[in-house]
């Protein structure tokens, strides 16, 4: 649906909004699992006493309110980037592109990489987290299973990804009810809570939450970093608005998600007031005796769709980023007939499989990954910010008078989480950084070595007038049928046309050079998908547009292509490409070790065939060496 369509409250929108709901908010919706108890464990964990639960409670209640309503929901979701968000689409419409000759990314790029390559870490660390949380209750329910929390986590997270490959559109039918059955649960146990201490309903007063920081000072700034988990999943909102739409997410937040979180945080809070020692396993010890085995069951349940949401999103991010030109090609499988978005990416899928194990492996309980949880999504939601400030600035002409006001709001309450959990960078919070440092530091040599590299094949480019010239003059054979050189460039003849007639001494009696761009928007209008130039002895210049959610298929531009008039014979049809190889130089403008990294990545790129969806016995590759 629309994202400026009017609701309405027809079963086609109620549908899609518990689609919304299945997929947006499980990753929110499982924080109670593990985020309350957290505020009072740890090294920065204050007593449970009546004023700090109170006080706790309500930064708690105003962190949903000001992070989730008013900075995503009211004021973010206006960037979205023709109807999608997300952090790549929201650097993709700074419109900061890094240009040739450049030695550093554009700000907005970094800022982009950084908090695509945060959300990595993330994708690691909420999966065994959720997971883990939830098989925990399990000893509450009986301490015979305390020894087999471990194995029976690393085993639903392995099956999780086992059966990537098979797609999630079967059971993501399931979604949408299952949490529905879920918020509810949480809901009737927060009542449950609440009738049995009513005067835990006072934390809903915003002083309560100054009164914990005047009697805490630093300490209590310390608990921010638990503080955030009620707030993980935010970015969701924002990443699968294209999918659902802003209504739909709106709908269920307000008459669902959010009632049904503050009353079970409420819930979990009175549970507290009547005792303390309930801390560890607070959210099972909510429940009645008789009914934490089948919460068990449904957490359990929850958390395996929240885990299923996120893994989906990195291979949504994983795509984004190769469309963008911030990753190599890789493998990709189309999971579905009918809806192109559900995709599996093998590499991506075994390397968060194996991620989520180890760090379920070394942490071995959800209190000690909590410390590392936290620092990913306070950085995320900081990057989203500033970009959004950026664009709001640059792009919409806001005043700075009111993009400090709205930005400088929210960035207050950024810099207070990131500080936060920047304390708990030794109890774990290292994980994210490693994981998400790691990630960009390949995304932008990638991008970097792609643009030196275009700089050098593009110093080698032959003007396509003095090539046909040539093939005149020396009277070089055309033999029957059509040749598609894929050129990076849209001018000039590209270095696997001039080898190839160097070496073969003939050519295709009609040849297309074919320039696919991927341009800074979700999707390309079909009517602007393919502008077609023919010229003389037999050369036309195609160049295919997509948009950085799409697919290029060059089958499909090759059909318009003849429909506008080129003469291309799809029987008798060849295609070139350049297999690229980069030899490392001490040249400016990358370090040496980016070089050789870049040249490693280069190595374990999909073929430009494979992604492409060309036919593998009549493609031909011809490599081309760049010293860069």
């Amino acid at each position: 649906m629309p994202h400026d369509e009017k609701p309405v409250f027809t079963r086609a929108f109620l549908t899609t909004a518990l689609a919304a709901l299945g997929v947006v908010y499980g990753d929110i919706g499982t924080s109670p699992l593990y985020a309350l108890q957290e505020s009072f464990l740890g090294p920065h964990a204050v007593p449970a006493t009546r004023e700090n639960v109170l006080g706790v409670l309500s930064l708690f209640v105003w962190s949903l309110v000001l992070v989730i309503c008013v900075k995503y929901l009211t004021v973010v979701m206006r960037a979205d980037n023709h109807g999608e968000g997300g952090i790549l689409a929201l650097m993709a419409l700074t419109g900061t592109e890094p240009a040739h000759g450049r030695k550093l990314l554009p700000l907005a790029a970094v800022l982009g990489i950084a908090g695509a390559a945060l959300l990595y870490g993330d994708g690691v660390i909420t999966p065994s987290i959720s997971v883990l949380s939830a098989v925990e209750g399990l000893k509450v329910a009986t301490p015979v299973f305390e020894p087999y929390v471990v194995p029976i986590t690393v085993a639903i997270l392995a099956g999780l990804f086992l059966v990537q490959p098979f797609g999630s559109g079967r059971v993501g039918v399931a979604f949408g009810p299952l949490l529905l059955v879920w918020f509810a649960t949480l809901a009737a146990l927060g009542v449950h809570g609440i009738a049995a201490n009513p005067g835990v309903l006072a934390a809903v007063s915003p002083h309560h939450a100054v009164s914990f920081f005047l009697a805490h000072g630093w300490h209590g700034f310390g608990v921010l970093g638990a503080v955030i988990l009620c707030v993980t999943g935010g970015e969701a909102l924002y990443a699968d608005m294209g999918h659902f739409g802003i209504r739909p997410i709106r709908l269920m937040w307000y008459a669902l998600v959010l009632p049904a979180l503050v009353l079970c945080y409420l819930g979990q809070g009175a549970v507290l007031l009547g005792d303390p020692a309930k801390v560890p396993q607070l959210f099972f010890n909510t429940a009645p005796a008789w009914a934490r085995l089948p919460l068990v069951v449904l957490a359990t349940l929850a958390t395996v769709v929240a885990s299923q949401a996120l893994i989906t999103a990195v291979f949504s991010l994983t795509h984004q980023a190769v469309q963008l030109g911030y990753c190599p090609r890789m493998r990709v499988r189309h999971t579905s007939a009918e809806e192109i978005g559900q995709i599996y990416l093998p590499a991506v899928n075994w390397a968060l499989m194996a991620g989520c194990v180890l760090v379920v492996l070394e942490f071995r309980s959800s209190s000690r990954l909590a410390a590392a949880y936290g620092l990913a999504v306070a950085a995320t939601m900081f990057i989203t910010t500033l970009l959004f400030a950026y664009v709001a600035r640059k792009r919409w002409r806001w005043s700075l008078p009111l993009v400090l006001a709205g930005a400088g709001l929210f960035l207050a309450i950024d810099l207070a989480f990131l500080g936060g959990n920047l304390l708990k960078v030794k109890d774990g919070g290292w994980l994210p950084l490693l994981v998400g440092g790691g990630v960009y530091v390949a995304f932008s040599s990638w991008k970097r070595g792609k643009l030196l590299a275009a700089e050098a094949a593009g110093n080698d480019v032959v003007p396509l007038d003095v090539v046909a010239r040539e093939l005149v003059e020396r009277k070089v054979p055309r033999v029957p049928g059509t040749a598609v050189f894929l050129a990076k460039h849209p001018d000039g003849a590209p270095a696997t046309l001039v080898n190839h007639v160097k070496f073969n001494q003939a050519l295709h009696s009609r040849v297309v050079l074919l320039t696919i761009r991927t341009e800074p928007v979700p999707r390309v209008p079909p009517a602007e998908r393919l502008t077609l130039a023919r010229g003389e002895h037999g050369f036309a210049r195609a160049i295919g547009r997509y948009g950085f959610l799409e697919y290029p298929d060059v089958e499909e531009l090759l059909r318009i292509a003849r429909g506008m008039g080129a003469e291309v014979d799809l029987s008798r049809m060849t295609f070139y490409i350049g297999r690229e190889r980069t030899i490392a130089t001490d040249k400016p403008g990358m370090a040496l070790w980016r070089e050789k990294l870049f040249g490693f990545m280069q190595k374990l790129e999909n073929p430009a065939s494979d992604s492409f969806g060309l036919p593998s016995e009549r493609v031909v590759e011809l490599g081309v060496q760049l010293r860069i």
